[in-house]
């Protein structure tokens, strides 16, 4: 017990027994006997008939207040077809979707602030220079981001047959990133 008399102890995020991607569970000739559902990259997921893209809530693309329209919910979308194509979109909730879409336009809209304002700002009080507020909240959104990708890739991963390789909505928040820094957004 801390000093202060909280429990720092618990179970932390992540920790524990990991599941194994059922693509080692079908190469391992699957141990546990159990009935594996199996979905295949290459076979064509995405004309199997499933159900409609839930919709993303009003929040996802609100006005800002420097006018501009968040870019969570083309966000949300872009992941929820690249999910839906690989035959995961029932799998994974559409609030982690929208958490997720929502840190990634957070994301790049302190990314945005940065190469519009610059690395430092003043200080209120003794107007020093200081590292601007935006690089602390980009760095953690990204963290944010990063970890709810990975819980999102996590679901695909148990639940795929076929090793996944190639692009996925990550690498377009990276695109997006770098067409802000241009100024091409």
């Amino acid at each position: 017990m801390a000093k202060d008399g909280t429990n720092r102890g618990g179970a932390r995020m992540g920790a524990g027994a990991k599941k194994k991607p059922l693509a080692d569970k079908i190469a391992e000739g699957n141990p546990g006997k159990r009935a594996l559902t199996v979905i295949d990259f290459d076979s064509h997921a995405a004309d199997l008939e499933g159900q409609p893209m839930p919709k993303p809530s009003r929040l996802l693309s609100a006005k800002q207040k420097d006018g501009k329209k968040l870019q969570a919910a083309e966000i949300y979308k872009n992941t929820w077809e690249w999910l839906h194509e690989r035959g995961c979109s029932s799998l994974v909730s559409p609030q982690l979707l929208e958490r997720y879409a929502m840190s990634c336009a957070r994301w790049i809209q302190c990314e945005e602030a940065v190469t519009e304002f610059g690395f430092l700002a003043k200080h209120p009080t003794t107007g020093n220079a200081i590292q601007s507020p935006y690089v602390a909240m980009g760095q953690n959104y990204m963290s944010q981001t990063n970890r709810l990708w990975m819980e999102i890739y996590q679901i695909v991963k148990e639940n795929c047959a076929s090793e996944y390789t190639g692009s996925n909505p990550q690498d377009d928040v990276m695109e997006r990133l770098l067409r802000a820094r241009r100024g091409d957004a």
